[in-house]
């Protein structure tokens, strides 16, 4: 009896059936993918959370005016000049590595920031972070690509265009909340010791869940990085950055137009330069086929027009709101909620609408934004200073709704023409146009509202200031629309994938 039980065991075991190794390693990924995510939030949120924390910096540690900038500013110089540098890193020495590497060292510069006793430590630690940011970012956008097929990368993109909103908003708005709460006590630290048990989880589950296929490439056993490509090229971007966003507020002296005439100089030589190793047959840091394909350099164009929109109505609506109608920065923070929001829920919704519509959604996405920016424009001429915050939620919510439609469809678009083999390199130019692309508009678009609000301190000034603003981001926007429709009338195979 016991010999039958145990055969009838046995066909019962052989019989039942298994999960195919597509289907598990499938199951892998779509549970890698949430973690992969946290490194795009935890850069987005560490960009943003200083602003809401700067007063609290400035009392605590005694930090002066050039303190704060660099503590807030800092963080963008080192994460925008080393993207570039930590997106081939990822393609040289595995994806999956380079994560691991760039979520732990993020995780330990913040506790850095959480500690630091000086000015000087802090801002130290912060140009730490952004390095880190910088290793870890490219590699989200690489490891989406690797993990999942075409079919299937739409949907995780779309995540991806959640989480870039989510993270910028929840800068300000949980950045506020977690100041006004000061759990333990701890003060303005609570903003970087927050990513300590993030960035551990993330860690963890990163080593269990991202397949180490993706991080022993062919190319990895001869594998050099270009050392001279890496300091010109971060170099050239930081000599041009500290004057976009310094500038302003200095008055724009000789030195800043000094710096970014240096800074053309030695892009020009850097390139000179990579184009010579990629003739040798070398490896450049940076890889100039990339920019062979027509489609791969609009679409880098489209990105920046749509950044620079973003990232300077944030800023010139963060004026108005504040030092115009005069909320706090958790009121603030709380005013572009329905803009985090709406930017979530397109972003979900685009894969379904681009799966039925096809390319006409990042057309839709691109004049939705273009004419919320209209609409907001309107809004600050007719209202002036009798603006009230709720009437600026419309122009915002539409403003999210176009932005979400827009940017995953973009990026789909912008890596679909690009090699596997090259997809890390992509990354990082892609994210390092985002950052330049936004401080540039930050510079450019400020400078429009401060020389617009002149000495006028009133919400009526304010709110013209905001209004011209707002119609330079129209422009930007219209701008972004048209190269689409150029976009779409390019190759879809250019040289970059060859």
């Amino acid at each position: 009896m016991n010999i039958r039980t145990a055969q009838r065991d046995r066909r019962t075991a052989t019989d039942t059936p298994t999960a195919p190794p597509e289907d598990r390693s499938a199951l892998r990924s779509r549970l890698a993918l949430p973690v992969i995510l946290l490194a795009t939030f935890m850069a987005s949120f560490d960009y943003m959370v200083v602003n809401v924390a700067a007063p609290a910096l400035a009392h605590d540690l005694k930090a002066g005016q050039a303190a704060l900038e660099l503590v807030v500013g800092g963080y963008g110089f080192s994460y925008a000049a080393g993207l570039i540098t930590g997106g081939r890193l990822g393609d040289l020495f595995g994806h999956r590595r380079a994560f691991l590497l760039g979520v732990t060292g993020f995780t330990v510069a913040s506790l850095l920031c959480g500690l630091a006793a000086s000015p000087g430590q802090l801002v130290a630690a912060r140009l730490l972070q952004g390095l880190m940011a910088a290793v870890m970012a490219p590699q989200v956008l690489a490891l989406i690509s690797r993990l999942f097929p075409a079919e299937q990368r739409a949907r995780a993109l779309s995540w991806f265009g959640v989480t870039l909103g989510l993270g910028g908003i929840a800068g300000q708005v949980l950045g506020g909340l977690l100041l006004q709460a000061d759990p333990f006590g701890l003060g303005w630290r609570v903003i970087f010791l927050v990513n300590l048990p993030v960035g551990g989880a993330a860690v963890a589950a990163a080593a269990r869940l991202i397949p180490r296929s993706v991080s022993t490439p062919a190319s990895a056993a001869r594998a050099r990085l270009d050392l001279a490509g890496v300091f010109g090229l971060a170099g050239a971007l930081a000599l041009a950055l500290v004057p976009l966003v310094l500038g302003r507020e200095a008055g724009w002296p000789l030195w800043t137009w000094l710096s970014l005439a240096a800074a053309a100089l030695l892009l020009a030589a850097t390139l000179r330069w990579e184009r010579r190793l990629a003739l040798a047959g070398r490896e450049p840091l940076l890889d100039l086929a990339l920019f062979r394909g027509r489609a791969f350099g609009i679409g880098l164009l489209i990105n920046a027009c749509v950044l620079a929109a973003i990232g300077s109505q944030l800023f010139t609506g963060t004026l108005l709101l504040q030092a115009g109608l005069g909320l706090d920065s958790r009121a603030a923070g709380l005013e572009f909620l329905p803009l985090g929001l709406t930017t979530m829920a397109a972003s979900l919704l685009g894969r379904r609408l681009t799966a039925r519509f096809g390319s006409r959604v990042l057309v839709a996405g691109t004049l939705i934004s273009a004419a919320s920016s209209l609409l907001l424009a309107l809004t600050l001429q007719l209202a002036g200073g009798g603006l009230r915050p709720l009437e600026l939620v419309l122009p915002l919510a539409l403003t999210g709704f176009g932005n979400g439609l827009t940017l995953p469809a973009l990026m789909g678009a912008i890596l679909a023409t690009v090699a596997p083999a090259r997809i890390g390199a992509a990354s990082g130019v892609l994210t390092t146009t985002q950052q330049f692309a936004g401080a540039t508009g930050v510079a450019g678009v400020g400078a429009v509202f401060f020389a617009t609000l002149g000495r006028g301190t009133s919400p009526v000034a304010y709110a013209s200031a905001a209004e011209a603003g707002a119609w330079v981001i129209a422009a930007l926007m219209a701008a972004a629309a048209a190269l689409v429709g150029v976009l779409l009338r390019s190759p879809s195979t250019p040289a970059a994938q060859r």
